[in-house]
C-alpha cells in the first residue's frame, strides 16, 4: 500500500510517499481502507517534532479519517468487513490503509460522506468539548472565535449557535470572515487592523465576550483576552500562530476572568463516557442539519505535504482532506 512517510523530524517537506506493506489488525483493532483524511494542526507540529506526543520513527502522519473496514481482529464484535467508519487514530491515516483501535471508531452517521466524516471527530469534539464542559457556554451568551475560518473555528461557530449563543468571528482576511459568517457568525472583525479588539467592545455594548475561543495563540491572545467580559472565560486551544503568548496575569484579577486549557485528546481518553455522550449529541446535531464539516480542498497523498506546509502557514480554510484514491 501506499503511504506518506515521516523518516526524522523535521521540515514537512521532507514527507515523502512510499509502498509499505499492508498491516494487520491485532486484538481489539481494525484493518480500515482509507477513504479520506483530514488535516489538522497538530499533524504538522508531530511532523516537525514540536508536538507534546513524539511517534516513533518512522511514522505516517495523520490523526483521523473515515473509510470502510476491510478486516477486523480478535475481539471485535462491533465491527464487521464492510461498515463504513470514522475513526481517531493519532497517526498513520495518510495511508491507503491504516490499523485503527475498535474503542476509538464509530459508525459513520447515516447521510454523512467519507470527506465529512474524516473531517468531523476531532474538530467538533475538541469545540463541543471547549464550549459545554470546560466554559458551560450559555444560551444568549457572546462567545469571540479567533481562527475563525480554520478546522475548529468553524466547528466552534457552528456548536455556538445550536448552543443559542451570539458569535462574533475574528479572522484575517475578508475572505476567510465570509466562510465564517457563511457558517452562522453573527458578526466578523478583521484581527489584523490595530486596536481591532475595540470593535468587540462596540459589538458588546462595552461588555466584551463572555467566552473567547483562542486556537491562534501569539500576538492575538492578550488584546482578544482583554475583549473578555467580566467573569469571562478565555478557552486555551491551540497556537497556530506559531507562538505561546505570555499573558498578564492582572488581566485576570481586573475583571475576574478565568483562563482555561483545553486538552481534548487526553480528556476523552481520561473520560470514555463524556466522549459518548459529545459523539450523540454531535450527531444529533448533524442529522438536524445543524452541522456542515468544511471541506474546501481535496489533495491525493502526493499533495499531503505541500498542503500540511500550507496549514501550518495559516494559507488553509477550512479542512483540507487527504483522498488516498
Amino acid at each position: 500500500m501506499k503511504a506518506v512517510l515521516c523518516e526524522a523530524f523535521g521540515p514537512i517537506e521532507n514527507l515523502r510517499v512510499a509502498e509499505l506493506p499492508s498491516p494487520e489488525p491485532g486484538p481489539g483493532q481494525l484493518l480500515v481502507d482509507v477513504k479520506a483524511a483530514s488535516i489538522n494542526f497538530p499533524d504538522t507540529l508531530m511532523v516537525e517534532g514540536r508536538y507534546q506526543v513524539k511517534p516513533p520513527l518512522p511514522f505516517t502522519p495523520g490523526a483521523e479519517l473515515a473509510g470502510v473496514v476491510a478486516a477486523v481482529g480478535e475481539g471485535v464484535d462491533r465491527f464487521e468487513p464492510g461498515d463504513p467508519v470514522i475513526a481517531s487514530t493519532g497517526t498513520g491515516a495518510f495511508a491507503e490503509q491504516c490499523v485503527v483501535d475498535a474503542v476509538r471508531t464509530v459508525p459513520m452517521p447515516e447521510g454523512m460522506d467519507f470527506e465529512s466524516g474524516a473531517s468531523y471527530v476531532l474538530v467538533y469534539g475538541t469545540s463541543l468539548h471547549a464550549l459545554r464542559t470546560i466554559a458551560r457556554l450559555q444560551p444568549g451568551e457572546t462567545l469571540l472565535v479567533l481562527g475563525a475560518a480554520g478546522g475548529v473555528g468553524i466547528a466552534a461557530i457552528e456548536i455556538a449557535k445550536a448552543m443559542g449563543a451570539r458569535v462574533i468571528a475574528a479572522a484575517s482576511s475578508e475572505a476567510k470572515l465570509a466562510l465564517a459568517r457563511q457558517a452562522g457568525a453573527d458578526h466578523g472583525i478583521d484581527y489584523t487592523q490595530e486596536e481591532w479588539r475595540r470593535q468587540v467592545d462596540t459589538l458588546t455594548d462595552g461588555r466584551g465576550a463572555d467566552v473567547v475561543y483562542d486556537p491562534v495563540g501569539g500576538v492575538y491572545s492578550e488584546p482578544a483576552l482583554r475583549a473578555t467580559a467580566w467573569r469571562g472565560r478565555y478557552l486555551v486551544i491551540g497556537f497556530a500562530a506559531g507562538e505561546i503568548p505570555r499573558l498578564p496575569l492582572n488581566l485576570a484579577l481586573l475583571k475576574e476572568r478565568a483562563i482555561l486549557g483545553v486538552f481534548w485528546g487526553d480528556a476523552m481518553r481520561r473520560e470514555p463516557a463524556r466522549l459518548a455522550a459529545d459523539l450523540q449529541q454531535l450527531g444529533d446535531w448533524f442529522a438536524a442539519g445543524r452541522l456542515h464539516p468544511p471541506v474546501t480542498e481535496r489533495v491525493p497523498l502526493e499533495g499531503a505535504a505541500a498542503a500540511m506546509r500550507r496549514l501550518a502557514n495559516r494559507q488553509a480554510m477550512g479542512k483540507v482532506v487527504v483522498v488516498p484514491a
